[in-house]
């Protein structure tokens, strides 16, 4: 059952606009989970909607796994930034706050993230902050530092190699230039960056391979742990990629990466 990020109302949020979405997430929540492990799901769709494929089966894998899960409904156009970036950065934080009631610990939350989810997870993923100790809500006096990033064919530059409708869709028509380099998250990788997997096809049509290249080297340049795999064909928005086995094989590459950081038992 779906949960609400915020028990008050969510900042940005317009009483009576009709078409405006309340964010919430649904967990998938294991009861044998032995390394207390969690990851937030980011669906991709280029911030005007939410790729159904992108989410319940891709926490039903991490649950196979011994992993729970979360499924967010991020705010996605009409809203624009700060707004969905602000769901991310809760949907950790939340998780984190709640999370011994559910056997989570608190260093053991990543974010996963498709296309402009991957977007959304890797601007959690460098523009993270260790929280408001003044806010009376305990939800935002927590670090929204995700533990590990997940990054599948993500949208990372908003400069030469943009995703058009991402860019309009979070920052309308005509951003300003210095907004443009902030969401652009090349430029904003950092040592304190969490250790990512990552992984794209060469020949993506929508979201060119050369955002996943310019984001791992941007880790290799401030020595951030990541695994990258670049298959050499596949449409984008392929998901768990059943349809198309020799790429189907990166969640077991994940797999073995959750295993090696320890957020799944080996």
């Amino acid at each position: 059952m779906p949960c609400l990020l915020w028990e008050d109302v969510p900042p940005g949020y317009r009483l009576g606009v009709e078409d405006e979405e309340i964010p919430q997430f649904t967990p998938y929540l294991v009861s044998n989970n032995p390394t207390q492990s969690a990851v937030i799901i980011f669906p991709g769709g280029g911030y005007h909607h939410r790729a159904k494929h992108e989410g319940e089966p891709v926490a039903l894998w991490l649950n196979k796994l011994g992993i729970s899960a979360f499924v967010v409904d991020y705010r996605v156009a009409p809203a624009k930034y700060p707004f969905p970036i602000l769901d991310g950065k809760r949907a950790v934080r939340y998780v984190r706050t709640h999370g011994e009631q559910w056997g989570i610990a608190p260093d053991k939350i990543g974010v996963l993230g498709f296309s402009a989810g991957g977007h959304l997870a890797a601007t959690v993923g460098t523009q993270f902050d260790t929280g408001n100790p003044e806010s009376p809500d305990p939800v935002e006096q927590t670090s929204s530092r995700p533990d590990t990033l997940i990054l599948c064919y993500p949208v990372i530059s908003f400069d030469e190699y943009r995703h058009a409708g991402s860019v309009a869709n979070l920052l309308g028509d005509d951003p300003n230039p210095e907004l443009i380099r902030k969401m652009s998250l090349q430029y904003q990788v950092s040592g304190n960056t969490p250790p990512t997997f990552l992984w794209h096809t060469a020949n993506d049509a929508s979201v060119p391979v050369e955002n996943s290249l310019l984001f791992a080297g941007a880790l290799s340049q401030h020595q951030v742990p990541f695994e990258l795999h670049i298959f050499p064909e596949g449409r984008h928005g392929l998901g768990l990629a059943a349809e198309q086995p020799t790429v189907a094989v990166w969640h077991d590459l994940c797999a073995t990466w959750l295993r090696k950081i320890g957020f799944a038992p080996s």
